[in-house]
């Protein structure tokens, strides 16, 4: 009988141990219960360099296909970011998989560049005081010397229109303004404008379509601003908190961090994160689901 017994706890700790499925699952049981509505987790690490991707679409299509969404469904994330493109092919994903058309965002900790387009394309995003979106405009990841370095692509282009201007303007001496145009190209910096053009526009259109309906594009892109440059956020990594989102636009439903219906979404997110910066890089899952990539997996695409 004690054998029969302990068999149980063993296998709660090993699965407690490696951080199973099982450990949150009871979690999202409550949040279901709690929002009327299922939700589901979309996690990448902080800690590895992953990035969000169109594989991270796949996955997330995976579990919502077996999930009842048909009252919709809340996307509980938390990511650095990644590709644009990703972004607005997983708001897609996460709109046709819903039985309403559309689905609410949690943000536990940090939705930053790409993952704020996911926010954008959301009818509601649910931020507590201490929830962050960030800006998302493109940048460039270059190695130098053995060190990873990020620019600004909306700097990049700023500078080198400076520096153009300042060149057609000035009189005598151009020698100076020459040496530094040179260290440009000029077929970069129309990628770059492209880049920032699009990032623009998928935005745009996720609002549109979304919780700014009926708001012209050009109202848009005014009220949007902050998440478009980095002219007040000033680095790309600066938190916008929701006071600043709301007046934005954004139609956000800030939750008092006491509130006991945010405590089963902040332990959800410190296992998730817990998770995805020791096990994993990557974690989405529901309640039924769980579907993992490992970092050099995910690194490896």
């Amino acid at each position: 009988m004690a054998s029969e017994n302990a068999q149980p706890v063993i296998q709660r700790v090993l699965t407690e141990q490696e951080q199973g499925h099982e450990t949150r699952k009871r979690i999202f049981e409550r949040l279901d219960r709690t929002l009327g509505r299922p939700v589901v987790s979309f996690f990448t690490s902080f800690r590895y360099p992953v990035m969000m991707e169109d594989a991270d679409a796949d996955m997330l299509e995976g579990v919502l296909r077996t999930t009842d969404t048909s009252k919709g469904f809340g996307l509980c994330i938390s990511s650095p970011g990644g590709d644009s493109l990703a972004a607005e092919r997983i708001v897609n994903v996460c709109r046709a998989y819903s039985g309403t058309g559309e689905y609410w965002v949690i943000v536990p900790g940090k939705a930053k560049s790409a993952a704020t387009m996911v926010c954008f394309g959301a009818s509601k995003v649910v931020m507590s005081a201490t929830s962050e979106l960030g800006p998302i405009d493109p940048q460039l990841v270059r190695v130098e010397d053995g060190v990873r370095k990020w620019f600004s692509v909306f700097n990049l282009v700023k500078s080198y229109e400076d520096l153009f201007d300042r060149a057609v303007k000035a009189k005598g001496n151009l020698e100076p303004f020459l040496q530094q145009l040179a260290n440009y190209d000029e077929r970069e910096i129309a990628e770059f404008r492209a880049a920032l053009a699009l990032s623009e526009d998928i935005a745009v259109r996720c609002l549109t379509s979304g919780m700014m309906s009926g708001v012209r594009e050009d109202e848009i892109k005014e009220r949007i601003r902050t998440f478009l440059t980095p002219e007040r956020t000033k680095i790309h990594g600066r938190p916008i908190y929701y006071e600043e989102a709301r007046e934005c636009g954004l139609t956000v439903e800030p939750k008092d961090v006491a509130d006991p219906a945010w405590g089963p979404i902040y332990e959800l997110y410190v296992r998730t994160d817990n998770f995805v910066s020791t096990k994993v890089a990557k974690c989405i899952e529901s309640r039924e689901r769980s579907f993992v990539a490992a970092y050099r997996e995910a690194q490896d695409g």
